[in-house]
């Protein structure tokens, strides 16, 4: 049910003030509700994507041709997602700039479709996850299935091994799943770096959270502390956290409230949570609630999550080595914040800025300018 439905139904039955409130209450459930795994193949969309809505117009020699958009147009490398269907596009080939232009449509690189079949008419989304499946179905990789003891209960991962001390922990952010992160296991893979790609409460597999919403990292960390002590339990000396959007949220409260986080050399943040009310504005909005009821979202939100008064997700900063990427074409976690970390805590948190970029698609805009900076970041840590 849409939120601006829910409203007008509550209204009706509680009268203005009591169903304002309800609705508010709702709205905060909704925002912030874990999702919910498909049964048709496709996924659902991360956040900062819901408008991402494209129709397939024709798909042939590599190229496929969908609905004329602004996110149609974004540059980079994206998943395109739908029922039963996902597959990869590449860069735009044709638009406007075309000698014969299709007026209606813009044409990308059709890389694979790795799921499914891509069919003439079908609606799909852009997603920043590339790769479908586990790492063995999507990339060829040798891993196994896992499972971290958490405090809610097992929480299953992938692991890729790696010959070098120091391990990666990739953890993901809102609305997407363990998938997200294997957009970077073949760079890892390629440097020789244990990779641990972790889910936590809420994810599918994983214990569901006490109250049945997401708290934008602040107690899913706790999870994270967890894939830290099994890391250190199975032979890692050192502790890399590379996380997106609350998962980066949840890296920087992990790194600085840990038990084990004398093991975190280093902290990679894709588009971090920083001001939790205004990514759940942001959020709130996306899923159609009426501007009227923001205020109280926030509201319901702080009480049902626990979290500050202060907007601030993590207070103070980190005392590692850390590379952010982020961009201002981010609506979700607003990149001021990410600007304003990495200023109070020079030399120490390095900002890498990212044009064209939505939530979470730091890499997804330009790969190789992003591999490149993390390659050079890591090799002290290595």
């Amino acid at each position: 049910m849409r939120l601006r439905t829910a409203a007008l139904a509550a209204t009706c039955v509680l009268g203005t003030g009591a169903a304002t409130l309800a609705a508010g209450r709702y709205a905060a459930g909704v925002a912030l509700r874990p999702p919910r795994p498909r049964t048709d193949g496709g996924s659902r969309p991360t956040a900062g994507f819901e408008g991402t809505r494209l129709t397939v117009h024709t798909h042939e020699d590599g190229r496929v041709a969908v609905t004329r958009s602004l996110a149609a147009r974004l540059p980079g490398v994206y998943g395109l997602t739908g029922r039963g269907v996902h597959a990869v596009v590449g860069p735009v080939v044709e638009d406007e700039t075309a000698a014969q232009p299709r007026p209606h449509a813009v044409v990308r690189e059709l890389r694979r479709v790795s799921r499914g079949r891509l069919s003439t008419g079908a609606t799909v989304r852009l997603t920043p996850q590339v790769h479908a499946g586990d790492p063995g179905e999507a990339l060829g990789l040798d891993y196994a299935d896992v499972e971290i003891p958490g405090e809610l209960g097992p929480l299953p991962a992938w692991f890729v091994s790696g010959d070098r001390a120091a391990w990666v922990i990739t953890v993901h952010g809102l609305g997407a799943t363990r998938e997200h992160p294997m957009t970077l296991l073949p760079f890892y893979v390629s440097r020789r770096l244990p990779v641990l790609d972790v889910s936590y409460r809420g994810d599918p597999g994983a214990p569901p959270p006490p109250d049945g919403i997401g708290h934008l990292g602040n107690s899913e960390w706790r999870d994270l502390d967890a894939a830290i002590r099994y890391a250190v339990g199975n032979g890692a000396r050192r502790v890399i956290l590379h996380g997106w959007s609350a998962g980066a949220t949840m890296a920087l409260q992990a790194a600085a409230n840990s038990p084990m986080r004398e093991h975190v050399v280093g902290l990679v943040l894709d588009s971090p949570v920083l001001d939790w009310q205004r990514t759940v504005r942001a959020l709130a909005a996306s899923r159609g609630t009426p501007a009227a009821l923001l205020p109280l979202v926030v509201r319901a939100v702080q009480g049902r999550a626990g979290l500050p008064a202060a907007a601030q997700t993590v207070p103070g900063g980190p005392t590692v080595p850390t590379l952010i990427f982020h961009g201002p074409a981010d609506t979700i976690a607003p990149w001021d914040g990410s600007r304003a970390l990495a200023a109070r805590n020079d030399p120490l948190v390095t900002l890498h800025r990212v044009p064209h970029a939505p939530h979470a698609a730091m890499w997804n805009a330009d790969p190789h300018a992003y591999e490149e900076k993390l390659r050079r970041f890591l090799t002290p840590l290595m």
